[in-house]
């Protein structure tokens, strides 16, 4: 009976035809991934190059002014991405991986990024997670819609019912079938992303994969559950279609503009508008009261003077210093802004598998808010950490051909993911035993004519 429902199923050419296109799809997807990783290589590539000659062509223009030298000079740090990252690209499509900061004041830069194709942004990045999240839940929605009602609209349900031990059993059967061509697909798209990509086989790959495929078990749960209705086969596609949209696209949608509300960031503006501010305003004020403030926050140069001339480049930091200081405030209250609004995402998702899974897998593969929010804090840590470099060599006068600038070389920021396996599976083993108890109570009711 098995083998007639196998070879029942793989001889419609609509199988083959869909099951070919999910492949091609996943493929292209792979290869989407592969290119992002190959320009954001090149990209790093670039930086390296360019740092070593823009301090190289600046040290030979200013020879003498350390301070002056310092105003121009960029240092970068580098979110470099894993190999993984190309299997869902995330936040890194829009948030820049690359920071080039001078000493100067840190606020202004810190949310620098590249300019993007508006229409690209807002269709996406075809990555292999998109495809697993929107694409091969439509996948299992074709194989298993018409589960039973196909039998019974052909006139064979009688037949198969009374041939059958279980009718219960023979649906089980055709759907492990359905199943099992539907992982055969993911696992060969998983394969191929291995050697492509170069993919190390650890923990998080493992989690990964193992949250894909239990993604697709809540597809065909949920579809099961449908089919035990004992609905007709339009009912079914259009009943698991709405639910598809709901799902993907209705429910993420309305978390996303639920969370933008609950927790506004006005402070984007005001921090801008204070740090510039903190600054600018300095030229028109006496120089005691910033000098003071500069010598409060770093008491270790106090034994620095403010020479008697209009201008003194330990004025002029202390000045960027306060632009800094005098946002700070705003700065903490946006940066906690925006991790409620991805906590409050994350706590939503626990009851929606598409936004878990697709939160999750950019968690793993490093491209999430979170991560880049890790990195903008480790940006300040790396522009904090030039600033103590520098500052005593500027308000000392140090000589420029006194300092080894070939040891500036771009910094690399790394963040290995922490993987809690009960969170990331527990909401959807909870809404697959669900569905699954739904149905199999449904089935108990099921009639044979």
């Amino acid at each position: 009976m098995y083998s007639l429902i196998v070879k029942q199923f793989i001889r419609s050419k609509t199988v083959m035809v869909t099951t070919l296109l999910i492949l091609i799809l996943g493929v292209v997807s792979i290869l989407i991934g592969d290119q992002f990783l190959a320009k954001q290589e090149k990209a790093i590539a670039e930086v390296t190059r360019h740092q070593q000659e823009h301090i190289a062509r600046n040290v030979s223009w200013i020879d003498k002014e350390m301070g002056l030298l310092l105003y121009y000079l960029r240092f970068a740090l580098i979110n470099s991405p894993g190999n993984l990252t190309a299997l869902s690209i995330g936040q890194r499509d829009v948030n820049s991986g690359i920071q080039n900061v001078t000493i100067r004041n840190l606020e202004g830069q810190r949310y620098d990024t590249d300019l993007y194709n508006p229409t690209s942004l807002q269709s996406g990045n075809l990555d292999f997670g998109f495809v697993i999240i929107y694409l091969f839940p439509l996948l299992v929605i074709a194989f298993t819609y018409d589960l039973l009602s196909e039998e019974k609209e052909k006139g064979t349900w009688r037949l198969v019912a009374i041939q059958s031990k279980s009718v219960r059993g023979y649906l089980l059967k055709k759907l492990s079938v359905r199943a099992l061509l539907i992982f055969i697909a993911l696992l060969l798209l998983f394969t191929f992303a291995t050697v492509k990509l170069s993919l190390a086989i650890n923990e998080t790959l493992m989690a990964f994969a193992v949250l894909g495929f239990l993604y697709l078990v809540f597809w065909l749960a949920l579809c099961f559950w449908v089919v035990s209705w004992q609905r007709n086969s339009s009912f079914n596609a259009l009943t698991l279609l709405s639910v598809w949209v709901v799902l993907a696209i209705l429910l993420p949608a309305s978390v996303n503009n639920l969370v933008a509300n609950l927790y506004p960031v006005p402070e984007a503006l005001s921090t801008m508008v204070k740090q510039r501010d903190g600054y600018h305003e300095k030229w028109d004020m006496a120089k005691g009261p910033t000098m003071d403030k500069f010598f409060a926050h770093y008491p270790q140069f106090e034994k620095y003077t403010l020479p008697d001339d209009d201008f003194s480049w330990l004025w002029y930091y202390a000045m960027q210093q306060m632009g800094d200081d005098e946002s700070r405030q705003q700065s903490e209250a946006m940066r906690e802004k925006i991790m409620q609004r991805e906590k409050a995402s994350s706590t939503a998702a626990l009851f929606m598998p598409t936004m878990h899974a697709q939160l999750l897998f950019n968690d793993l593969a490093g491209s999430s808010l979170e991560n880049h929010m890790k990195f903008l804090d480790h940006t300040q840590a790396f522009h904090e950490k030039m600033r103590m470099y520098f500052y005593p060599k500027i308000f000392e006068g140090a000589s420029v051909n006194g300092v080894d600038w070939q040891q500036f070389t771009p910094e690399y920021f790394s963040e290995k993911p922490e993987i809690n396996w009960g969170q990331a599976v527990l909401p959807l083993l909870v809404f697959i035993a669900g569905f699954s108890i739904l149905a199999a109570v449904n089935l108990k009711k099921i009639k044979v004519a």
